[in-house]
C-alpha cells in the first residue's frame, strides 16, 4: 500500500480515542500489529491513525503541540514526554518521590503493612479520617498497590517489593511483631518507630 493509499484510510475519532487509550496503559513499546489483534481494527488503519496522533502531537494538525510526542522505534509505538522538558520533569518526579513521609502517610503505611490487603474505606475507618489523598501519595511513591477485589467488590491495597527495600526489609514476615490486638491511632506512633528502626 502506497503512503497516498493510507492517507485516504477512515480513521474515525473513536479509533483514535481508543488507540490513546492503549498507549496511556501499556508498559512497553506496542505494535501495531498487536494493537490489531488485540482489538479486531485492521492493521492500515491502526498504522495510519497512530501517525495521526502522532501529528496531533506535534502540532501539526491540532494547535499548539503537546508536552509529549508519540514516537515509533523498531516498529513499536510509545508516548513519551518531549526531549526538551527532560529537566523539567526529572526534578518533579524526583520531588514527588523524596522527602520523608508525612506522620499520616506513616500511619496509613502502617496500617496497610500489617492488615493488607485492605480497602481504603477499612484504611479511613481505622484512621478515623478520609485517606484519599495520603493513598494517593503511596501509591505514586510505589510503596502500596492496588490489588482488584472480585467482581462488584472494591479494590485492596498491599504494600510493595518497593515498601521492602525502603525499609530493609526481606519480607513481610520481618516487620516488628505487634500486640494481640491491631494498634489503634494512639498507639501507631509506637508502632511507626520500630518500622523506622529497619529503614
Amino acid at each position: 500500500m502506497s503512503h497516498s493509499d493510507e492517507q485516504d484510510i477512515l480513521v474515525p475519532p473513536q479509533l483514535l480515542q481508543m488507540i490513546e487509550a492503549i498507549l496511556m496503559v501499556a508498559q512497553g513499546p506496542v505494535s501495531p500489529q498487536e494493537i490489531s489483534t488485540t482489538t479486531g481494527i485492521e492493521l492500515p488503519a491502526v498504522v495510519r491513525a497512530l501517525e495521526i496522533l502522532r501529528e496531533e502531537y506535534d502540532g501539526k494538525t491540532a494547535g499548539r503541540a503537546r508536552g509529549f510526542e508519540l514516537r515509533e522505534t523498531d516498529g513499536c509505538w510509545r508516548i513519551y514526554s518531549r526531549p526538551e522538558w527532560f529537566e523539567a520533569v526529572r526534578s518533579f518526579t524526583q520531588g514527588v518521590r523524596s522527602g520523608r513521609l508525612s506522620q499520616a502517610a506513616l500511619e496509613t503505611l502502617a496500617i496497610v503493612a500489617y492488615r493488607q490487603p485492605i480497602t481504603r474505606a477499612q484504611i479511613s475507618q481505622i484512621r478515623g479520617v478520609n485517606v484519599d489523598s495520603v493513598v494517593r501519595n503511596l501509591l505514586l511513591r510505589d510503596l502500596i498497590e492496588e490489588i482488584p477485589g472480585e467482581a462488584g467488590k472494591a479494590g485492596q491495597y498491599g504494600t510493595t517489593i518497593a515498601f521492602l527495600e525502603a525499609f530493609g526489609l526481606r519480607s513481610l514476615a520481618d516487620l516488628p511483631p505487634l500486640a494481640p490486638n491491631f494498634p489503634t491511632v494512639e498507639t501507631l506512633p509506637e508502632v511507626i518507630e520500630e518500622i523506622e528502626e529497619y529503614k
